[in-house]
């Protein structure tokens, strides 16, 4: 026969707690490590590992707590037992030492032991057992202080709130436009992806707009974090999560500060940056400076552009998808299929730069891209110093910047580059090279090209395609 009703409220002290499953180990200090490492600009699965849990666990804590830290962070003060001081109790207990010698070897009051014994212990089997995985469990569900959030208790506010943000875009004439149907993947929309169309107004925006349009009435006020709080955090019980895809980001996570200040890309360093370039760079009085990026089309096609500082001589990079693009489901850490990856980027690189003299190689300034990390190599086989632009800042290399606009007439965006040849790919090249320029006195760039070349070489350089 089982326990009469209400035997386990009587014997603990408290309520009966229904465990949502099988209790899991005390996680608070290994939780408490993972999102200081978060805050410190770590991925979720290096997070994780520096913690000391499995990788997987990592990216489940930071989505289910939406990227916001859901425990405080601050060190454990000591006033609470631990759950090492518990697993004490327990190994303590079962030796048979009575309250008083467990208290003092734990340097804990009696009395703080023996409610503890009482009030956690395990009452599953019909009798007390004190089990410290259980006994943690049960405190940190009595400590937590349930807040009912602002917009769940304010069904006004939550109706302004939600209006602004996911509100339906209205025509002209005041007709509402649905806008194309998107489904909610609960993760960051993906490139080149149709949107979800509202009024998207940001939190910041519905926050300061409250106090315009309510301005005697105290009770429609929120900050803009409690609204950010309510679309990344799971169990607000305000608003629904798919309404973040309106937000201008339209990410459904938040992204720590720390991630957002590092660059991600290992292959830099002080000596490569902008910085370091010589000073004879910029005047553009010396010849065989050049500056580089890519054009990216339909389908991760792409082609690379070379535009010398001083003529503006440009060179086109051909860079074909590879065998095997686009036929199956893309490989996480795989080959850059596309043909605009590291090795790729690095051979076409290579292959033009040789077909230049030597006094016309010094050297070449690209943006942050991923696809020049084996820039290294790069100069090794040409002997051409390699310098990165500052992050955002596309006006440290304006002269491919605008040579990449007059290559857009050819090349528009939303058109798949992989399609054409090296050889009219040199033929755009070419005419680009024959027309004439304001900054060259009207000069084309192959003339002026063309004068810093050895005589053995000028007959190499189109000047018409």
């Amino acid at each position: 026969m089982g326990r009469a009703e209400g035997w386990g409220a009587a014997q603990t002290g408290r309520p009966p707690m229904h465990s949502p499953g099988r209790p899991g180990i005390n996680q608070r200090e290994a939780k408490v490590a993972f999102w200081n490492r978060i805050a410190e600009g770590f991925a979720s699965e290096d997070a994780a590992l520096a913690c000391g849990v499995s990788q997987p666990l990592g990216p489940r804590w930071f989505r289910e707590a939406g990227g916001m830290p859901p425990i405080k962070l601050a060190p454990h003060s000591g006033r609470y037992l631990s759950f090492a001081e518990r697993e004490e109790i327990a190994l303590l207990q079962v030796q048979d030492f009575g309250v008083r010698e467990i208290a003092l070897r734990l340097e804990r009051s009696p009395s703080t032991i023996s409610r503890e014994l009482r009030r956690n212990a395990a009452t599953r089997g019909g009798t007390l057992e004190y089990r410290a995985t259980v006994a943690q469990w049960k405190a940190e569900r009595a400590a937590r202080r349930p807040k009912t959030s602002k917009l769940a208790e304010n069904e006004r506010l939550q109706t302004y709130v939600q209006a602004r943000i996911s509100g339906a875009v209205m025509s002209v004439s005041g007709k509402p436009l649905v806008g194309p149907e998107v489904p909610w993947k609960g993760r960051r929309h993906g490139r080149r992806a149709d949107r979800r169309w509202g009024l998207c107004w940001s939190p910041e925006q519905i926050s300061r707009r409250l106090q315009l349009d309510f301005p005697h009435d105290s009770s429609m006020r929120i900050s803009h974090e409690a609204i950010y709080q309510a679309l990344y955090v799971q169990g607000r019980g305000a608003l629904q999560r798919e309404l973040s895809a309106c937000l201008r980001t339209g990410r459904a996570l938040r992204v720590p500060r720390a991630r957002t200040h590092q660059s991600g890309k290992a292959f830099l360093t002080p000596e490569v940056m902008i910085s370091q370039r010589p000073a004879e760079v910029a005047d553009r009085a010396v010849p065989g400076h050049w500056e580089g990026d890519l054009i990216i089309g339909l389908n991760s096609s792409a082609i690379g552009t070379l535009v010398e500082r001083t003529t503006r001589f440009t060179m086109l990079l051909h860079l074909p998808p590879m065998a095997g693009h686009g036929l199956g489901a893309r490989v996480k850490n795989g080959p850059a299929l596309a043909g605009h990856g590291a090795e790729a980027v690095r051979d076409a690189i290579a292959a033009k730069i040789a077909t230049l003299p030597d006094h016309l190689r010094k050297s070449l300034t690209w943006d942050q891209g991923a696809e020049m990390a084996q820039h290294a190599q790069i100069r090794i086989a040409t002997g051409v110093e390699i310098y990165f632009c500052d992050p955002r800042s596309p006006w440290q290399r304006g002269t491919n910047e605008n040579t990449n606009g007059l290559l857009r007439q050819y090349f528009p965006k939303g058109t798949d580059i992989g399609r054409y040849l090296e050889r009219e790919l040199d033929a755009v090249a070419a005419t680009l090279n024959s027309r004439p320029r304001k900054t060259l006195d009207w000069k084309t760039p192959a003339e002026a090209f063309n004068k810093l070349l050895p005589s053995a070489q000028r007959n190499r350089v189109a000047t018409t395609p």
